[in-house]
């Protein structure tokens, strides 16, 4: 998809971060937008910024975690712009919590946003993208979605299931022939509040050596790589080429490489590293 003007595309988390600049750049290129998030403050602003560009723009206040209510939003994104081109399947958030101490119920909470969302908009919108006859799924994994990390283990479970899921809707749409495509997203660290935003458990300082304040300061620091502008532009680049997987961010490249040499030898670098930082209060 290498014109964007008149297409239509609905973004999930589209309140903040990554969500708002997908959505400001392309309203810059005139492809008109269904909007939602469970911020409905700061959605309403993102939705008044796009307009701002010259396109249609429609919001919905959306628990991606709600299953019916992301297939009502779905149909009334059709119902308002006629057609749907691109669903972003961008919502998310973290949660920092050794495996062992992992809640079931927090787990729970984490898979649905993060996993289930991503599946939720994807099954809704699927038929409103090939009824299109020009459609993009494009699902936000991580870079952690392609290698995992201490106090990470629900996180890495849950974009590594987007990564999979994507990965084999992409060879299905193409083999059939599809008018549709697919592209997984893997940023590295972007700077959003998703860090200072998400859950962090007590039992973090077994790993880190350090409280859950802190541990949020030091994720919140280590993560201020790409800006969202940044992370959108190369997200949109990547839709335009039809790549199968987007690596945002340099440190989502270095990573991704280290991985691809050591395969699992990086794991001893990261205890390794982890063990360090433990001594020094992280």
């Amino acid at each position: 998809m290498r014109d964007f003007k008149n297409k239509v595309a609905a973004i999930t988390g589209a309140a903040s971060g990554m969500g708002r600049s997908l959505a400001l750049q392309l309203a810059e290129r005139g492809c008109h937008l269904s909007l939602s998030d469970v911020n409905e403050v700061e959605l309403a602003r993102t939705a008044e910024l796009a307009r701002v560009k010259g396109v249609k723009v429609t919001t919905m206040r959306l628990d991606v975690a709600d299953r019916e209510a992301v297939q009502t939003w779905a149909a009334q994104s059709q119902a308002d712009h006629g057609k749907v081109n691109l669903i972003f399947n961008n919502a998310g958030v973290s949660l920092a919590v050794p495996v062992e101490s992992a809640r079931i119920e927090d787990f729970h909470w984490l898979m649905n946003i993060n996993f289930w969302g991503v599946v939720h908009g994807t099954q809704a919108f699927l038929p409103l993208l090939r009824a299109s006859g020009e459609g993009h799924v494009i699902n936000t994994s991580s870079l952690f979605g392609l290698l995992s990390m201490p106090t990470q283990g629900t996180y890495n479970a849950s974009k590594f299931a987007v990564r999979g899921y994507t990965e084999a809707l992409r060879m299905e749409l193409e083999i059939e022939g599809a008018p549709v495509s697919a592209t997984c997203i893997h940023p590295g660290g972007i700077a959003t509040n998703i860090a200072l935003a998400g859950r962090v458990d007590d039992s973090v300082q077994r790993i880190t050596g350090s409280g859950v304040e802190r541990f949020k300061k030091s994720a919140n620091k280590a993560i201020q790589t790409t800006t969202a502008d940044s992370a959108a532009a190369q997200i949109i680049k990547g839709v335009e080429q039809n790549a199968r997987r987007v690596l945002v961010g340099p440190d989502a490249k270095i990573l991704d490489k280290l991985v691809r040499v050591t395969g699992a030898g990086y794991q001893s670098i990261f205890v390794g590293r982890a063990r360090k930082m433990k001594k020094k209060g992280f």
